[in-house]
């Protein structure tokens, strides 16, 4: 929690770093070329979530002098967790950790608030993204009995709509620093999770490894434990839900 704390300062504190550092030396004439081209990468899951399982790229093209429509798409996967040990169950290693995350916004360039060409400036507009992680995860289960190894296969899935404020400084005629500032949205999560091997789980056993899974992705992504904090897995292991959703990301990207 503390390191996700003191990343988190970092990225607000960005926005006024890179306005004040670099906004004096961007082309301030409105008939410097105009650019409507731009690929991104997105730094924020890279470094939120672990460089080489978070390759998420974009693409931004400007529709109109003041609008554009922007798609994100790429691989995602949830960092490794720390281990994590119940009364009957501890885990022992991750088998896969995979997934997805798309998105696509739409902006508009505030005219009135720019003194630049778009797409340098502030921007609003609605957003809609989409993230798919997938993990199996090893138990080792220990009874009276004995031990022996059980495998859960867990699925995350969260479709998020919402609003965003953003700026986007254009650095040295060419490369792109864009921050979404602010982006405030309705969030649907289904977390779904199943179990192989001797599966002749107890309720109590079902119990506590479904609540070890709700460790498991509240400790790898930040803001679930408000989430799911009053929520449980059904019958069929399946956890839905709706709450508040949020986005904040920093892209640098590169226009042509």
């Amino acid at each position: 929690m503390k390191a996700i704390a003191t990343y988190c300062s970092v990225l607000l504190t960005m926005p006024w770093f890179a306005y004040n550092t670099f906004a004096q030396k961007t082309v301030k004439d409105s008939t410097t070329k105009t650019y409507k081209n731009i690929v991104r990468y997105n730094v924020t899951g890279a470094l939120l979530f672990g460089i080489g399982k978070y390759i998420v790229v974009g693409y931004e093209r400007m529709l109109s002098p003041r609008t554009s429509v922007s798609v994100n798409l790429g691989s995602a996967a949830l960092p490794k967790v720390l281990a994590i040990e119940t009364d009957s169950f501890q885990t022992r290693r991750e088998s896969d950790r995979t997934g997805i995350n798309a998105s696509i916004d739409y902006r508009f360039y505030l005219e009135k608030e720019n003194k630049f060409n778009a797409p340098h400036g502030l921007y609003i507009g609605p957003y809609y993204s989409y993230n798919r992680f997938e993990d199996d995860q090893q138990w080792m289960r220990h009874n009276s009995a004995g031990s022996n190894e059980i495998l859960s296969s867990s699925t995350f899935d969260i479709h998020t709509f919402g609003f965003e404020l953003g700026y986007q400084l254009l650095l040295w005629r060419r490369f792109t620093l864009d921050m979404v500032m602010v982006g405030p949205g309705l969030g649907f999560y289904k977390y779904k999770a199943s179990f192989t091997g001797n599966v002749n789980l107890s309720v109590a056993n079902k119990e506590q490894l479904y609540e070890a899974l709700k460790q498991r992705i509240t400790q790898r992504f930040p803001g679930m434990n408000f989430v799911f904090s009053d929520k449980n897995f059904d019958a069929d292991g399946v956890i839905k839900t709706s709450d508040v959703g949020y986005r904040y990301i920093i892209h640098i990207g590169f226009c042509f």
